[in-house]
Order: C-alpha cells, then structure tokens, then sequence
C-alpha cells in the first residue's frame, strides 16, 4: 500500500478529499481533520471541519445561505503526555426567508462540544474518568489540560449535577447502608456567617448485592448532620417505589439513625453492623485490662507492666495468634489472681467473634444467643453493660444470621475512599462542590449494576 503512514491532501483550505485515517486517528464524530500542527510549546493542534453540504434553518426548515466559517479552538483531552487544542472550523449560515426570526446561525455539535463551551465533550468525560478512577484531584487534571482550575470545575460540575438528578440511580436498592463522617474542622457556624456549616455528614449507601452475589457499595447521597432527623428526611424524600424497595437496612450501633428507620422503614429488617459489635467488645476487654491495671498497680500502663505489654495481643483474634503471642497471654493472666477478670472479658470477647466467624449461620446464631443470655449476668461490669447494651438491639443484632451476613462493611469501604479523596483535594471548603466530588469517587453518579 503507498503512502502507508503519510496523507498529504489532509491539509487547511485544502478541496482534495479528506483523509479517512487521520479522521479515525482523531476520532471527532461528523469532523474532518484538514491539518495538524505540533507547537514549539509542546502543544498539538489538529484543524477540523464539517463537510459542506446544504442544511436547512432550525426557524423555519428553508435551505440556509452560506456566511462562511469561523474558526474555534477547543482544549480536548491530551493525547499521551502532549495537551490537545481543536480548532474548529464552523460553518455558520444566514436565513433570508421573510417572516423567519432566526436570522443566523452557527453550527453546533454537541457531541463535540456543548454550546459555548471551553473544553470538548469527550475532554470532559477523560476529566471525570480521571477523578473517578484514578484519584485525580481538579488541581492535576487542569495541569494536564493546560487551563485554568475554574475551566475544568465549570465543566466537570455541569456533567455531575446532569448525572445527579438522574432518579434511576436510585433504582434497585434493596439493601441500604448509612453512616457517618466528618468533612471539615473549621467553624461549625452557617455558611452565611463564615463558617461551613456541620462537621457531620450523614450517608447513604447502596449495598444491594449483584448477579455474582458480591456487594458493589455505591454512595447515594450526602446529607448535612447525624441525627435521626437528617436520616428520615432523606428517606422521606425518597420515592415510595424506593421505600418499599429497601428489604434490609445496615447501620451502626446508633439510636438516632435506628429511629429513623423505625419511622420511615419500617418493613424493612434492620440490621446491626458486626464490625461494630465486635468493636464493643474489644473495646470492653480494654476497659477491663486498664481498670485492673490501676487497681493492681495503682498507675496507667507502662513498658514492663504484664498487662500492658499484652494490649496489642488482647485485641486479636484467638485464631490469628502465633504459639508465642498465646504464651505471652497466659503467662500475664498468670501473673496475679486479680488478672482472671482480664482472661474472661477477653474469652466474652472471642465468643463474639465465634458467632460471626462461625462458617454455618445456624451455629453461630446459637452462639449469638448463648452471648445475649450470659453476658448481662456476668460479674464483670463491663461485659455485663455490653451484654444489656446487645439485648437492646437484640433484633438487629440477631438479623445478622437471618440476612445471610448482611454488614454495613460496605459503608465503611466507601468512607475509605472518601478519606482518600479529601487527603489528595487537601480539603473541601464548599458543601456542593464536595458532595458531588465524593458522589462521583464513590460510584453515586454510576449507572446501577443489575442484581
């Protein structure tokens, strides 16, 4: 084949016909490339345009005269490490029909650019890929393109709030995760008076499992406070097709949020997140090992001290420990009499954890049930008030092995990349823009997988 990788008709003014390589290399549906041009700035500029051809007035349908072309240069989406300019040619027209209140018109092509727009089409979809997948910050992205941290938000911003008042990314959610997380550490006072408002935001997750039966945890939304109010009112919000929808809510040992879904969930079986359980009772056992110590010794932890050289150890699984690491317990829990009520809040604990990681969910229900019926008895105050703590929402609790292990474990994933979202923005200052960023991070603006 000659001239293989060379076409020399693809050339500005030129009326030799287009080339069909250099158009599927640039790939600008309904455009021609008539040239392309390598800057001394590094920056490669490709000239497009419309074939010519009759085309009638958007007012009134006659065939509109030709006005001539103007040029438009577009930032488009880098193409390896070089930023891209398109300078469109556009045609624009003039109608002379009589009565006919358009007068002229210039060509549009919103699969190339939205009217009156900076960046191309396809350059904002490349930004919002590279925010929602690879952790892009505004700040870098405006660095590749070469234009102005504003340029990009402005864009960006427009596609995200498209995407957000989209109501089928509510569609399918059968299970439904919340929780909270702080966003901000300045003033709490209203936007209006300098602060930014409250610290806590409440979220909402889908944690509907997919055709696989893998969780896929999306963010639905992002709601100011951490309250039951702030909770119901989301909910209220919500379509009733969506309310009846919700077989399963997970959440946290939280009372505000449980009323909530009391309120306005209430066919819904809610369940009680098993990292939090297990939580309490690690959270126990440090209560006792640090009261015994100062009973014992009469000051806090310090190196040498048995109990304090196991803390680490306590918190672990008796599964995951090392023959030295169980050696090292029982020879603390030996070393004084008064240390037993360490040894029994830590067994209380691990009994908690047999219920979860118990493989049959028959077995570790009864387990389950063995905790709720002796903890309160115990004569260890501490796993005594986590045993009433579990017969309080003994419900939820006990869901966990009737909803086949449903957690709010996806919740938690999502507040992860939440974190890492703010770490790499170095911070948000302003509610909108933040919600739509960590709708966008978190799966919210996603098409739902089907389950």
């Amino acid at each position: 084949m000659p001239d293989a990788t060379h076409c020399a008709d693809a050339r500005p003014g030129s009326s030799a016909a287009y080339c069909d390589r250099c158009d599927l290399l640039v790939g600008l549906d309904g455009l021609r490339v008539t040239g392309v041009e390598h800057r001394s700035d590094g920056v490669l500029v490709i000239d497009v345009e419309s074939p010519p051809g009759p085309v009638g007035c958007p007012g009134c349908g006659v065939v509109a005269e030709s006005a001539g072309r103007k040029a438009l240069v577009l930032k488009d989406a880098p193409m390896g490490t070089r930023p891209v300019r398109v300078r469109w040619r556009k045609r624009r027209w003039r109608c002379r029909q009589d009565g006919c209140e358009v007068r002229a018109f210039t060509e549009q092509n919103p699969a190339v650019a939205a009217p009156n727009a900076i960046l191309t089409a396809r350059a904002v979809a490349w930004a919002v890929t590279q925010m929602r997948r690879e952790n892009a910050s505004v700040r870098g992205v405006a660095r590749q393109l070469r234009v102005a941290w504003g340029t990009v938000w402005t864009h960006v911003e427009a596609e995200l709030q498209r995407r957000e008042k989209d109501p089928g990314r509510f569609d399918g959610v059968e299970v439904l995760g919340v929780d909270e997380h702080l966003w901000h550490h300045v003033s709490t006072k209203p936007v209006a008076e300098g602060g930014r408002g409250p610290k806590e935001l409440t979220g909402m997750v889908d944690l509907t499992r997919d055709a696989s039966g893998h969780v896929r945890a999306r963010l639905l939304d992002l709601v100011p406070g951490r309250s039951s109010k702030a909770y119901a009112d989301w909910i209220k919000e919500r379509t009733p097709e969506f309310r009846t929808g919700v077989k399963i809510a997970a959440l946290d040992p939280f009372a505000g949020y449980k009323k909530a879904l009391d309120d306005e969930l209430d066919d819904a079986t809610a369940v009680l997140d098993a990292f939090h359980v297990v939580k309490l009772g690690t959270a126990a056992v440090d209560e006792v090992r640090r009261r015994v110590q100062q009973d014992t010794l009469g000051h806090r932890g310090r190196k040498g001290d048995p109990l304090y050289g196991i803390r680490n150890i306590l918190r672990a699984g008796r599964d995951r420990l090392t023959d030295k690491q169980r050696s090292r317990l029982e020879t603390a829990f030996a070393r004084q009499e008064e240390h037993i009520e360490v040894e029994v809040a830590w067994h209380a604990a691990q009994q908690l954890r047999d219920a979860y990681k118990h493989p049959d969910l028959t077995e570790g229900r009864k387990i389950a049930l063995a905790v709720l019926g002796s903890f309160p008895s115990c004569p260890i105050p501490e796993i005594a008030r986590l045993g009433k703590t579990l017969n309080q929402w003994r419900d939820a609790f006990l869901a966990y092995w009737a909803t086949n292990r449903s957690s709010n474990g996806g919740t938690e994933a999502v507040n992860g990349l939440i974190e890492l979202a703010r770490r790499v923005a170095r911070g948000f200052r302003n509610y909108d823009n933040y919600r739509l960023r960590m709708l966008l991070i978190a799966g919210g603006l996603d098409t739902p997988a089907p389950t």
